[in-house]
């Protein structure tokens, strides 16, 4: 067992059962406040632990990490170091955050220096990101958009359960958690017309994902194996990679998804690492056809986060609309990597790779308003009495999510953001 996991441990800094950073979680993230830049934080309870004060203090000497480091604008110099690095950090936190540790716990000064509530902070976009790829993995999201759209006898296209699906997407407009972005416009085709119309999206969607991070580089025609594939992985984030569908529908043929993905994708702000997921690894599905054998894995390599989405329209209360879960995923994150890098392609810390949208078997597991709706047929009703088939104006989408077992909770914070106006 991983130390820092140990399910027994608990901190002299209060957790609600409930909360989603117990002393076994400890997620990375950058934060700042009115009187400090941005620097590398731990959250802890309902609390962020500030990690350029506490190396500053001299509490993490024994792991000569320089000051740079930890006051930084992004994540990516400390996962530079390496999982070594990031492990032995973690369990020296774990170690001051301690209930029967007097080393912090007892040092009122310190503490008032280096701990502030969450509450209190301005969480920022954790790592930088230099490419964004977005794939197409949920088995029951794909086989609703097929039946929707297509043949529903023949819903996943031939290469579908033999390859990841995925497409290179748009890595500046991805944006932390509690940003705001405007509706965005483009082409459309109404079913009425010869000739496309320019203006505002008219169906607006979310897409419930889970983003990984890249920890570790490659070269140039270096390939990942899915045995490998964990060494490559820092943690994972929750993500909305929100969707026009209209302008989708009109643009997609023969390239792809464009306009319609590329005007913001919410990311949640702090990172778990993979390290304190492995607890809930789980069982994936059963593959058939057989895949090639570059996508073979061994081993339980799904993990088992419970999510939700919820809408609340402005002054008004939210509605969770959507239960899902990670583990409903077909190909795992190691398949999505060994896949992508099989050719060659060179990967950089702090690229994000997301899930695709998640839906489950169920009608109240479907990852989006294209699938809760039905294409716009059936018509959610809202807690406040109102109806969406997609996303209004001034809607706040937030998703959530988290782990848990008999003994503990680990969980994700949330990605959430509100629809302003098209400018």
């Amino acid at each position: 067992m991983i130390k820092a996991n140990d399910p027994t441990l608990k901190s002299w800094i209060e957790v609600d059962a409930n909360c989603d950073f117990p002393i076994q979680n400890l997620p990375f993230g950058i934060f700042k406040t009115q009187s400090s830049s941005p620097r590398m934080g731990i959250a802890i309870g309902d609390h962020v632990l500030d990690l350029a004060m506490l190396n500053k203090l001299d509490f993490l000497n024994n792991l000569h990490i320089d000051d740079s480091v930890f006051s930084n604008n992004y994540l990516n110099d400390f996962i530079a170091l390496g999982k070594p690095t990031c492990s032995a950090l973690r369990q020296r936190i774990s170690d001051l955050l301690n209930l029967n540790n007097a080393e912090l716990r007892d040092n009122k000064e310190a503490r008032e220096k280096v701990l502030q509530y969450i509450s209190n902070v301005q969480m920022l976009m954790p790592v930088r990101v230099g490419d964004y790829t977005d794939f197409y993995s949920s088995i029951d999201h794909a086989t609703n958009v097929g039946t929707m759209f297509r043949d529903p006898t023949n819903a996943l296209l031939p290469n579908w359960k033999h390859l990841p699906v995925g497409y290179h997407g748009r890595a500046s407009s991805i944006i932390v958690s509690g940003t705001d972005f405007h509706r965005p416009k483009g082409q459309t085709k109404p079913a009425d017309s010869e000739l496309p119309v320019f203006g505002p999206c008219k169906l607006l969607d979310f897409e419930l994902e889970v983003a990984f991070v890249i920890g570790k580089s490659t070269s140039l025609g270096q390939s990942v194996s899915t045995a490998e594939a964990d060494d490559h992985i820092f943690g994972l984030a929750l993500f909305n990679d929100w969707s026009a569908r209209d302008i989708q529908t009109w643009e997609y043929v023969p390239l792809g998804p464009f306009l319609a993905k590329n005007f913001a994708s919410t990311v949640s702000p702090w990172i778990v690492t993979l390290e304190a997921l492995e607890p809930f690894r789980t069982a994936g599905y059963n593959q058939e056809p057989k895949v090639l054998p570059y996508l073979q894995y061994s081993g339980d390599k799904n993990i088992d986060i419970n999510l939700e989405v919820s809408v609340q329209p402005e002054n008004s209360i939210e509605t969770v609309i959507c239960h899902s879960n990670y583990k409903f995923m077909y190909w795992t994150m190691e398949q999505q990597l060994a896949h992508h890098t099989v050719n060659g392609c060179n990967i950089n810390i702090g690229d994000m790779m997301a899930s695709g949208t998640i839906s489950g078997p169920t009608p109240n597991s479907f990852g989006s308003m294209l699938e809760l709706s039905w294409k716009g047929t059936k018509p959610l009703k809202l807690n406040d009495g109102s109806e969406r088939k997609f996303i209004n104006d001034n809607d706040t989408v937030t998703i959530r999510g988290y782990c848990s077992n008999e003994n503990i909770r680990i969980g994700f914070g949330q990605a959430k953001a509100k629809v302003l106006p098209a400018l």
